[in-house]
């Protein structure tokens, strides 16, 4: 029997049991269709059963399967390597690979800290995090998330971090919340850099904290400050990575330079699990050494696996023959338009309707014009949206739509025009 996660042991609905898929449908076993209007946890960014992945992947399996990342190396990973590097216009140096988000954002954390322990300045390992933050589920990525239900029960495992509100986009640019925020950041900095090890934070959208869009120009002063006291910048791309955002990657979409990014869920399109953080080369130098001390001691046994390697460099050739971040664009532009339509036709029922790239979000207003997470609303919006062939899966109060890059307008129509409808049918 299966344990499923982030599922009450108690009274959680039975799961829907899914026979198969094509690009942004997925079907049952009773033959019953659905629109996969969240890309499956935000992972089949080509929708399911690209038949160009599905080929890479089976050509690789007549070659080899697997064969361990440490004395050997194969094809697909030094590959994707470069091509990794090469889309990130060579910033980056080096990739080490690991198998999920989580990993990857793990990864990035013990590098930064043992960057710092390698050039001497063993001091340096507290990170700065934010409020809205979700990096995953080991307990490195905890200790950077926001204290939540998921990881109060944790507390006494995870490691010491400060914590700010992230600087949002909108209303909080304009009133000088955000402005207090960076200040509050840099007098912290001013007085602890000689022990801060690195800013951790999600660029642009906080994803699992609510779909928070972050303020560009905020987000510019803290690549200033990082610079400014001399502390890494740490970006958890696994969501906004992989065209989110419209770019390639979020940070290229502000033109800011963080020194270490995580990767992971559209990396192989989402068919095979794969991850990996990316290095500049002022982090790598500092693990060149003849003394073993100064070792990267960490593994996977599945890292830069060679048909998840072959999965990847699959969905980038996709990206770049289907001019798939052009198509991001136009999907941008038909979400903005279905968010402005609900919000005329619901102003007392919604609020704070965004997108950007492929990520479209509003708020639910509660009694007394509150928005926010209240679980409660989960399951009956779930249940309403299955029931109309829809896969939506709200964060509390919040509800998004990130689908397939692909998806066709038709698919987009009926995924709104059931939104419309748990809207209107919502009461708080």
């Amino acid at each position: 029997m299966i344990w499923y996660p982030f599922t009450n042991q108690e009274d959680a609905p039975p799961p829907i049991h899914i026979e198969r898929g094509n690009a942004e449908f997925v079907f049952d076993k009773n033959g019953k269709r659905y629109i996969d209007a969240i890309s499956s946890w935000w992972t089949m960014v080509h929708g399911h059963n690209h038949p160009h992945i599905k080929d890479k992947i089976i050509a690789q399996l007549n070659l080899l399967d697997h064969v361990m990342l440490a004395d050997f190396t194969h094809t697909p990973a030094a590959e994707l390597a470069e091509k990794l590097i090469a889309v990130n216009n060579g910033y980056f140096k080096k990739v080490f690979y690991s198998d999920n988000g989580s990993t990857a954002v793990e990864v990035m954390l013990k590098l930064a800290v043992q960057y710092w322990h390698n050039i001497g300045q063993k001091d340096k390992n507290i990170f700065i995090k934010f409020d809205t933050a979700y990096h995953g589920d080991t307990i490195g990525s905890m200790s950077v998330a926001a204290s939540s239900i998921f990881t109060q029960p944790f507390t006494p495992l995870l490691f010491e971090t400060k914590t700010f509100f992230y600087p949002r986009q909108g209303e909080d640019e304009a009133n000088g919340i955000n402005e207090k925020i960076l200040e509050d950041i840099e007098l912290y900095l001013k007085e602890n850099h000689r022990r801060i090890a690195g800013i951790v934070l999600e660029p642009l959208v906080a994803a699992a904290g609510g779909m928070v869009f972050g303020a560009q120009t905020a987000l510019k002063r803290i690549y200033s400050l990082s610079r400014k006291y001399d502390v890494l910048l740490l970006f958890d791309e696994v969501f906004t990575g992989m065209g989110r955002t419209g770019k390639m990657f979020a940070y290229q979409k502000v033109d800011v330079f963080p020194d270490i990014i995580a990767l992971s869920k559209g990396l192989t399109g989402g068919v095979l699990p794969l991850a990996a953080t990316l290095v500049t080369e002022r982090i790598h130098k500092a693990f060149i050494s003849k003394d073993p001390s100064k070792t990267f001691y960490h593994g996977h046994t599945m890292t830069g696996n060679p048909l998840a390697s072959s999965a990847a460099l699959a969905s980038l050739e996709i990206f770049e023959k289907d001019n798939v971040l052009e198509k991001v664009a136009l999907l941008e532009k038909y979400l903005k338009d279905a968010l402005q339509n609900l919000q005329t036709k619901y102003p007392s029922k919604i609020t704070n309707t965004r997108a950007l790239g492929s990520v479209a979000a509003f708020d639910l207003l509660r009694s007394e014009g509150k928005t926010g997470y209240v679980f409660s609303q989960t399951q009956s919006i779930k249940a309403k949206a299955v029931e109309a062939g829809i896969i939506l899966r709200p964060l509390g109060n919040v509800i998004y739509v990130t689908p397939p890059y692909l998806i066709q307008d038709s698919s987009l129509d009926k995924i709104f025009s059931v939104i419309d409808y748990i809207v209107e049918t919502y009461e708080s």
